[in-house]
């Protein structure tokens, strides 16, 4: 919303410039966005929250700004002039009664600076609540024999700045003191009020009532409304009548504030799908103490300037009080919440430059009662208490200090190397997604040989048993991805499995990788399983080599020696999978998605999928990261080509090749593998490269043929035939 600094200024006599004043604002929560224009004409865009419609306006921007400064704050007034000594009290109701306006009045016209006295006789006219637990409160006054006119310029220039229309003096009263002091008001043609009274109650099923906004609107026996003795004229705190609207054949004026249930207006202005400026602070809580000022502050304003007559005093009709309750705040809690030294005279100070009430209690002054002022229906314990201290006193004027406990901050189990398994995952680019806890009966027998739990209450037969693997999740993810045109898909999930064993509940710790093939083959170098040349099972198998080294890559960062085999669950691709074990215990398995089991749950295009038994990796720990500096002296490198028989696995052929004890080997690893031409079916062909290294010298040519030969022989002896 816009406002005014110089509006502000006419309430506080503040020595700081704009700029400095929108800084010191936002400093406190009451924030200003942008400001605009220059002198008289500068706006402040605010960001006011919703917890604060009493700053909605510019009064309450000045008593921050007054409150911030340690400035006196200047009273809102109205009717400077003296009310005749037989003008009539102001009429009070409790409960449902009718207040009748009666007296007499005197009346007052700023453009001559004068006074006169009027004896006319008011008309009476009741007011009457039928719905009080809605509106406990309903203040009015009655101005007869005014002109309809165009606001005095400076008026309508401030209204204008806050890009609201003139519309006339009468309407623009209305319009200017909710925008002072943010309390909506409504002024009715009294000659278009039939019966002569005003009622508030809810409306009858089917009743219409023409807005201001000039739609007809259906009610409903949940709308509440401000009536004549025949018809709605108003939907209470949205908006008002189209036909009582004041026009310039208007003469006699009824002024109405009132205080509105802001649940009521909230649920109206959605169901009528209207939003003013009214209904956003009636929605937030309006000031129930501000019903008969605001009234006053209206009538004072058409009088200077259309003339006419006051009639009688203001009617309140008051059903219900709201006061808050005070709240008890502890001198302790605010240093033990704000850890600061703030001693009781500055608590008090700050807090009674906000508008609130201290009372000691006790006979120390360690504790106070706190009686809220009737603007600030947010704060409501001793906590809000406290932050209004905090923020006036000044955020950066508290030490940074952490909180003080005694064990209570335990650091999850594994927490660390949960962590480094997620990021390593997020880092080769899967996405960490979750799976529903429940399964079928069959994929449950399928993916897993545990014993299951039941549930009592199933909601289907697909959801039966909790889940004993987290496979069927994370096949169902990635099927509901390539259903939706997601070709490239890696989503990763870490959570618990349920299972029996024996009569215990056991929830032990898993991760699930998946992919599409696709998304595997887009993450290999050009060339790689995009080259289909070579064959489609070539391509196919190069594709799993690269699945592999993403597991390869997460078992990494744990302590251990790693080796795989072949032997997987039947759901995988029998040439196309494998486990993987560390220290020779089992900690994955993983693979292409055997054909059938993709074939049943309708995947487009080929799965891979990898099972991670976290509680048995974990128990080797994360790998200490040791910095070994380069080599001071050259490596030699040596290629070796051999033919294998497919029942020869590489991890075969490293046992053999490390089991010659050279310390100066530092690698042995494939370089190519090669199938048919004239290599026999059954037969693969295998290039392998060795590299030899020392840390105190160049190694000779002597050495380098001698271990050579050793290699050789080791992988002779595993049945390869050496090509030449």
């Amino acid at each position: 919303m816009k406002l005014s600094p110089q509006w502000i200024r006419d309430f506080v006599d503040l020595a700081v410039d704009d700029r400095r004043l929108a800084e010191d604002l936002t400093n406190v929560g009451i924030s200003v966005e942008g400001i605009s224009g220059s002198g008289s004409d500068t706006v402040f865009e605010m960001e006011i929250g919703t917890n604060r419609p009493d700053a909605m306006n510019h009064y309450g921007v000045a008593r921050e700004a007054a409150a911030i400064y340690g400035l006196p704050l200047k009273a809102l007034s109205a009717f400077s002039f003296q009310l005749s000594a037989t003008a009539a009290k102001a009429a009070i109701s409790e409960g449902n009664g009718d207040a009748a306006l009666k007296g007499r009045s005197s009346t007052n016209s700023s453009s001559t600076n004068s006074s006169s006295t009027s004896t006319a006789e008011a008309t009476p006219f009741p007011i009457t609540v039928e719905e009080p637990a809605l509106c406990p409160r309903f203040s009015a006054r009655v101005i007869r024999g005014t002109g309809i006119k165009p606001s005095p310029e400076k008026i309508a220039h401030r209204l204008q700045l806050l890009d609201q229309r003139p519309i006339s003096n009468a309407v623009d009263a209305t319009n200017y003191v909710l925008w002072e002091m943010g309390k909506p008001t409504h002024v009715f043609d009294m000659d278009l009020l039939e019966g002569g009274k005003i009622i508030v109650r809810k409306a009858r099923d089917g009743e219409m009532l023409k807005t201001l906004d000039g739609v007809e609107r259906k009610l409903t026996s949940e709308d509440l409304v401000v009536c004549d003795a025949k018809k709605p004229v108003g939907l209470a705190g949205v908006m008002g009548g189209y036909d009582t609207m004041i026009t310039e054949k208007t003469r006699n004026i009824v002024i109405e504030s009132a205080w509105w249930d802001p649940g009521i207006v909230r649920k109206m202005s959605r169901r009528h799908g209207i939003h003013t400026d009214a209904s956003h602070r009636f929605e937030r809580g309006a000031d129930f103490e501000s019903t008969v000022l605001s009234c006053d502050l209206v009538a004072q304003m058409i009088l200077e300037s259309g003339g006419g007559e006051l009639v009688g005093d203001v009617v309140d009709v008051v059903s219900k009080r709201m006061d808050q309750a005070p709240v008890v705040l502890h001198v302790s809690d605010v240093r033990r919440i704000l850890g600061g030294s703030l001693d009781s005279g500055l608590i008090y100070q700050l807090l009674k430059r906000l508008g609130f009430s201290l009372i000691p209690e006790g006979q120390s002054d360690a504790q106070f009662r706190v009686h809220i002022p009737s603007w600030r229906l947010d704060v409501e314990r001793e906590i809000d208490v406290i932050e209004e201290i905090a923020r006036l006193h000044g955020y950066d004027k508290f030490e940074n200090t952490l909180p003080a406990f005694s064990g209570a901050v335990v650091e999850l189990p594994h927490a660390a190397m949960d962590a480094t398994l997620r990021e390593r995952a997020l880092a080769l680019g899967y996405n960490e997604a979750l799976s529903s806890t429940f399964i079928s009966h069959a994929d449950a027998e399928k993916f897993s040989s545990a014993k299951v739990l039941e549930l009592e209450n199933p909601l289907s037969e697909e959801a039966s048993v909790m889940r004993t693997s987290l496979a069927p999740g994370m096949l169902d993810m990635l099927a509901w991805n390539l259903n939706r045109d997601v070709a490239e898909a890696r989503l990763f999930e870490i959570a618990n499995v349920y299972e029996l064993s024996g009569e215990t509940r056991v929830e032990p710790r898993r991760a699930c990788l998946g992919a599409t093939a696709a998304a595997v083959r887009g993450s290999l170098p050009a060339g790689g399983a995009l080259d289909v040349s070579k064959g489609e099972h070539a391509a196919a198998t190069e594709t799993f080599r690269g699945f592999k080294g993403d597991v390869e890559n997460l078992l990494a960062a744990f302590a251990g020696d790693v080796s795989y085999d072949r032997e997987t669950a039947d759901y995988f691709h029998p040439g196309r999978s494998a486990r993987a074990l560390v220290n020779g215990a089992v900690v994955a398995q993983f693979g292409q998605v055997h054909p059938e089991v993709a074939g049943a749950r309708k995947l487009r295009q080929d799965v891979f999928l990898a099972e991670i038994d976290l509680e048995q990796l974990y128990t080797v720990g994360l790998r200490t990261v040791k910095f070994t500096p380069l080599g001071k002296y050259p490596a030699v490198e040596r290629d070796f080509s051999f033919v294998f028989g497919d029942e020869v696995s590489f991890e075969e052929m490293r046992a053999a090749v490390t089991g010659l004890s050279i310390a100066e080997l530092r690698e042995f690893r494939p370089v190519e593998i090669f199938r048919g031409g004239s290599i026999a079916a059954g037969k693969y062909s295998a290039l392998l490269r060795v590299r030899f290294q020392s840390d105190e010298r160049t190694l000779r040519e002597d050495e380098v043929v001698q271990w050579s030969g050793k290699v050789v022989a080791a992988l002779a002896g595993l049945g390869g035939v050496q090509r030449v």
